[in-house]
């Protein structure tokens, strides 16, 4: 991997033996740990640190060009795995600052262990040299020359074959078959072999759609009809592809509907032919696939948020869809009320935009939203405000958890094999990681 340099370390908690025991109770309690709420300006000689005794399990893993797009790839290993160590596949794009040395990234993690902390019972046994190697997480990739920067990456599974759709900054969308890159990443022989052979700059996307007359980010494959892909572009233009044997066949009619660039597409999670959309116009669309391009639009939001809508995130068990804006709010739409044009919940926690947002795969009431704030945060609707506990006016009640350490995050993506985990990308690279609150 001559390229592309990749990484991936844990994070641990140490402590050191010549601690010394403070007598003074008053000094205890002013050094002792404080929460801190990402709004608050750290005060001089503050600093903060990561309280790894909330995570189960926190990685962090870089390349060297910043992969601000990424999607996790469907695996055979098994559903609802929670033994450590655990594996992943994901497929990410690359935005390097000279665009001709682009990738498409095929990724496995693996030897993902539970994160030592402070409370674990061996904190004070000290893993040998070679111990230390055995519990190292591990970080394979193949890669796949690409043209331009990768605006967007998503994949999907059909008739066994995993494939990856990517938008190009050049205003292409291409289809890639990852077979090659993920037989390559399971044996270090054929990665040997894969680089060896320069596989990275021959291969060709299996198709092509230059129909979009500019670049564009929304993308999303269907769940309930394998290998039907919507994609949107920045003039506001949403196209509708069907697989044909080993082709697409591409809807050259837009559908029609959006004044502005289409930010982001989800395909509903039960109804085959319906499709929802939200736009730079501050609009949120539900879309029926099957009626002509220019009647297709069903419901309208035009006010969803006051600015860009920037993320839409649709609930697999119930009519709930989530978004997130340039505003920094956070809104949760019931559909059956959708006409109403009053969002059911709405969360007002992120300081900058909110860049991704997603529900949890199997818990309806949990969802995992990310910013331009550096954090992360995760919710759960199920929570309501304890009336007897001690609790700070500013914080939502259905805030869980805020995660912090990357910089200007751009996406998180809920792991749907592996119980809990998030992997979220940014500027600073990947995290990747499970707390104990959900």
């Amino acid at each position: 991997m001559a390229d592309e340099e990749m990484e991936v370390s844990s994070a641990h908690s140490s402590s050191s033996e010549d601690d010394e025991i403070v007598e003074d109770t008053e000094q205890e309690i002013d050094s002792a740990p404080q929460v801190y709420l990402p709004d608050r300006p750290l005060e001089q000689g503050e600093e903060l640190t990561c309280d790894l005794s909330a995570y189960l399990m926190y990685h962090q893993a870089q390349t060297s060009a910043p992969c601000l797009s990424f999607d996790i790839i469907q695996d055979r290993l098994g559903a609802n795995r929670e033994t450590f160590p655990l594996t992943a596949y994901l497929v990410a794009g690359t935005q390097a600052a000279d665009s001709h040395v682009n990738n498409v990234i095929v990724m496995k993690l693996s030897n993902l262990q539970k994160t030592k902390n402070a409370d674990s019972d061996n904190e004070d046994e000290e893993l040998s040299d070679d111990e230390d190697d055995v519990s190292d997480p591990k970080m394979a990739g193949a890669m796949i020359k690409h043209m331009g920067c990768v605006n967007r990456i998503r994949s999907t599974v059909v008739q066994e074959t995993a494939l990856a759709a990517s938008w190009s900054e050049l205003g292409k969308v291409n289809i890639w078959d990852l077979t090659p890159q993920l037989q390559a990443v399971d044996s270090d022989q054929l990665l040997s072999q894969y680089n060896k052979d320069n596989k990275q700059n021959s291969l060709k996307p299996v198709f092509t759609f230059t129909g979009h007359t500019t670049e564009g980010f929304a993308m999303d494959w269907s769940p309930t009809r394998p290998g039907v892909l919507a994609t949107g572009d920045c003039r506001k233009d949403i196209h509708i592809w069907k697989p044909t044997g080993s082709a697409w066949l591409v809807d050259q009619r837009p559908l029609i509907g959006h004044t502005n660039s289409v930010e982001d597409l989800q395909w509903s999670p039960n109804e085959p032919n319906v499709l929802a959309s939200c736009s730079v116009d501050s609009s949120i669309r539900i879309w029926d696939t099957r009626a002509h391009p220019a009647e297709a639009c069903m419901l309208t939001c035009n006010r969803a948020h006051e600015s860009d809508v920037n993320v839409i995130s649709w609930n697999r068990n119930e009519p709930f869809i989530v978004s997130g804006g340039d505003d920094g709010f956070l809104y949760v739409w019931d559909l059956r009320q959708f006409h109403r044009k009053s969002p059911l919940a709405t969360f007002k926690h992120h300081t900058k935009s909110v860049t991704s947002v997603e529900w949890h795969p199997t818990d309806s009431a949990v969802f995992a939203s990310g910013g331009s704030d550096n954090q992360i945060a995760l919710w759960d609707l199920s929570l309501e405000k304890d009336a007897e506990a001690e609790e700070m006016e500013e914080v939502p009640p259905q805030l869980l958890f805020i995660h912090q350490g990357q910089n200007n995050i751009k996406e998180l993506h809920w792991h749907k094999q592996l119980t809990g985990v998030l992997i979220s990308t940014a500027e600073s690279g990947f995290n990747i990681f499970r707390t104990i609150s959900v």
